[in-house]
């Protein structure tokens, strides 16, 4: 990150002082802060000191520093900290802040820069010899879509081209700048498709004041016609046609010889094959197995015991027993008589003297 310093001292005005809009704008700007929090408030009258005199001034750090009752050098962090700020003068007509991340790079951002340099400086940051105009590469200015963009003040321009840009430097270094309207250059609307829109091309789905206005037209015309509908009332109606047939579908049937299914045991029946081609056609059944059919789950059958084998006791669910009282008694006994490596008790072998 590059070292963001003050711009020299032969450049900075003796004071600074707030307009009476800019004032009572700074004003508002400290009220939405709580108590003891007013410091919060820098960035924001900092912008307004850079609107009002095109850049950030030393006298404007600490006039704004005092304002606020804190000391110097945390202004000093601030201004020199966010690259919004501009430390140094730039043009006193237009700072032309061109996109140069990749979306408006693929779209010519390159292009618009070498305007730049042949329109107002080679170098970044230096004001034309005029001191109107001055530009700058900057980072993403959230237009991707509309690539690629410059931005003058708070005003962006989009869809530009080499020789839309041109025209926009032109009007702005001969003081038209108020001419020129922002947005895209092409046309288009905002962020639509350049080939213009393909869907919410009607608001009738979206504002409600459309929507009561054709009810209320619906309304009106159903009102108006209730005459001529008793009128039509009157004239006996005449007898509805007789639908045509529609022949039942086989499409869902499985393919098999049963009765239920086979096309040719119906009457009448457009298709007519033997059976032994139907048979031959037909998925096989599964071969019965008497092993598998005594397989069923207990929630089948509703049991807690099978249909052969021994019978298992089911215990109820509340029966738990704990991990020692599974073992047997015997082999508990054992256990229990053998003591431990690590226990202190067992006897060591001698016999009592």
């Amino acid at each position: 990150m590059s070292v963001r310093r003050l711009a020299e001292a032969s450049l900075q005005p003796a004071s600074f002082a707030f307009n009476r809009a800019n004032a009572a704008a700074a004003k508002q700007w400290i009220k939405k802060y709580p108590k003891g929090r007013e410091q919060s408030a820098i960035i924001p009258l900092l912008m307004l000191a850079q609107e009002q005199e095109g850049w950030v001034t030393k006298a404007a750090i600490e006039t704004i520093s005092d304002m606020l009752d804190m000391p110097y050098i945390r202004g000093l962090e601030v201004a020199t900290f966010y690259t919004q700020y501009q430390l140094n003068p730039v043009g006193t007509r237009a700072h032309i802040q061109v996109c140069g991340t990749t979306p408006c790079m693929l779209r010519g951002s390159e292009a618009l820069m070498d305007v730049c340099r042949s329109k107002i400086h080679h170098d970044q940051f230096h004001t034309n010899d005029k001191g109107t105009l001055s530009w700058e590469e900057v980072e993403c200015l959230g237009a991707c879509v509309n690539a690629p963009m410059v931005m003058i003040f708070r005003d962006t321009f989009e869809d530009l081209t080499p020789e839309r840009l041109a025209e926009i430097i032109d009007l702005y270094d001969a003081g038209k700048g108020g001419t020129v309207k922002p947005g895209p250059q092409n046309g288009r609307v905002t962020s639509e498709p350049a080939s213009g829109l393909t869907t919410l091309k009607s608001e009738k789905a979206i504002l409600k004041a459309t929507r009561d206005r054709e009810t209320r037209a619906a309304t009106k015309a159903a009102k108006d016609a209730e005459p001529a509908a008793a009128a039509a009332a009157s004239v006996p109606p005449a007898a509805p046609a007789a639908p045509a047939p529609v022949a039942p579908s086989n499409a869902s049937k499985p393919k098999t010889d049963a009765v239920e299914t086979n096309p040719a045991l119906k009457s009448p029946s457009a298709t007519k094959v033997a059976p032994a081609a139907e048979r031959a056609a037909s998925v096989a059944a599964p071969l019965h197995s008497a092993a598998n059919a005594n397989k069923a789950e207990p929630q089948v059958e509703d049991v807690s015991k099978q249909r052969k084998g021994p019978k298992n006791k089911a215990e109820p669910a509340s029966a738990f027993k704990a991990p020692e009282a599974k073992v047997k008694p015997a082999k508990a006994a054992a256990k229990a008589a053998k003591p431990s490596p690590g226990n202190k008790s067992r006897p060591t072998g001698k016999k009592p003297v």
